[in-house]
């Protein structure tokens, strides 16, 4: 009797490691830089979008990470080369008791700055004790306004000493 009952136990955990070893999902992959090789030590973090739960795996020397017993849901899953991130995507579902392949292949990248000619506008709220509305202005591309607006507003920026100058030599003055 007391056999059986061992025997009977010894089944129900192995059916019960059984399930829940099926209840969780697979997510792996492949890293391959812009040449096409392996890239070993990145960070791959997986994050849960509904609970906010981070993991983080690192890739083997042939580039190949695998993280199991994830639940399924949805997960953002982010490619971090060297500290930088390289790669997001944000929508990734993982469904129960499947494996999901997701690799990485990184592009190759030219260094460029594109410099966009055009108007740039930044607000400019009104001055403290001036009857001037607050107003948007035109800058040039290092963050000075234009001359054209400056004449066509007719307005001239003076600091406080300046102001406080001109108003008592032109008091004097009178």
């Amino acid at each position: 009797m007391l056999m059986k009952s061992i025997w009977i136990g010894f089944i129900g955990v192995m059916l019960f490691v059984a399930c829940a070893s099926a209840a969780s999902s697979v997510l792996q992959g492949i890293v391959k830089d812009a040449k096409g090789h392996p890239i070993q030590g990145a960070d791959i973090r997986i994050e849960a979008t509904n609970t906010g739960r981070l993991l983080t795996v690192k890739t083997d020397v042939y580039g190949r990470y695998t993280l199991e017993g994830l639940m399924a849901g949805h997960y953002r899953v982010t490619l971090v080369v060297n500290g930088a991130v390289k790669a997001s995507i944000n929508n990734t579902t993982l469904k129960l008791g499947e494996s999901t392949q997701l690799n990485f292949e990184l592009k190759p990248t030219r260094a460029s700055v594109t410099v966009t000619k055009g108007k740039h506008w930044v607000w400019v709220p009104a001055f403290t004790g001036s009857r001037l509305p607050a107003r948007w202005v035109e800058v040039d591309g290092s963050g000075g306004w234009t001359a054209a607006d400056a004449l066509a507003n007719n307005m001239v920026r003076i600091s406080a000493e300046e102001l406080q100058r001109t108003v008592q030599s032109r008091s004097q003055g009178k």
